[in-house]
């Protein structure tokens, strides 16, 4: 069975950053093989994942909505399959989509139950799915990827920062997506703590299954333009991914 984990967050949480760390750790224990779908608009996981990308999703949907790019003789079906297999981009031990921008004109009912059929498919050959999802969880919301087994919520230590992951759980359920298991996670901290937070961590109803620390290492990766995936196994980050992972139990 295909297991898919969605991580969510509000721009400049490390949510990227835990997302290519958390495949990084199920690739390091060799838990199977990864499909990774970077579904937030401002696309750059493939950069953490050190993967590069020049298509996505969202330019397939366009093609289909609009017909003029499928040749003479195939059906919007086949070109969608065909189309799927070209944007797939290979890793290390990992294969990458890339959802892009949503488009905005149109009706885009039938693309998108195509998609979703394609890869419902697709996702059969993984062990797991990890989605990099915006904070406006929109493909989830329209069902692109579905049946979602565990969300994280990415927060930093800012109290703004907490009142969003609270958003987003709240949208989850206004929107009636059924997740078994969803969690908080807080980054950037520091020697003093989450002590302040605890009243706001539980207003927000989710369960705080782990803290990632502030990692000059993963700063200077960033800064430099390296792969997140390539941080040593002694990096603060990355050690705190694993203990979520092994707390989360995937």
């Amino acid at each position: 069975m295909t297991k898919k984990i969605a991580v969510a967050g509000k721009g400049g949480v490390g949510k990227t950053t835990f997302t290519a760390l958390l495949i990084r750790e199920l690739m390091k224990q060799e838990k199977g093989i990864v499909l990774a779908v970077d579904a937030d608009p401002n696309s750059n996981l493939n950069e953490a994942l050190g993967i590069d990308v020049d298509d996505s999703i969202s330019n397939i949907l366009e093609e289909v909505r609009v017909g003029d790019d499928i040749p003479t003789g195939m059906g919007k079906d086949s070109f969608t399959e065909y189309r799927l297999s070209q944007i797939i981009k290979e890793g290390k031990g990992m294969d990458l989509i890339q959802m892009g921008l949503p488009q905005q004109n149109g009706c885009y009912c039938y693309p998108n139950n195509l998609m979703r059929m394609y890869l419902e498919q697709l996702q059969r050959n993984y062990e797991y799915v990890i989605i990099d999802n915006e904070a406006g969880m929109e493909h989830l919301s329209r069902r692109i990827v579905a049946d979602i087994d565990m969300l994280f919520i990415i927060s930093d230590t800012s109290v703004r920062s907490v009142r969003s992951a609270a958003k987003v759980f709240e949208l989850i359920k206004v929107l009636k997506i059924s997740i078994p298991e969803v969690y908080l996670i807080i980054t950037k901290t520091n020697e003093v703590g989450i002590d302040g937070l605890k009243e706001e961590i539980a207003k927000t109803g989710l369960d705080l299954i782990g803290t990632i620390p502030y990692d000059v290492q993963a700063v200077t990766f960033d800064f430099e333009g390296k792969p997140l995936i390539d941080l040593p196994d002694d990096s603060l980050s990355v050690m705190a991914v694993k203990d979520i992972v092994e707390k989360a139990g995937i």
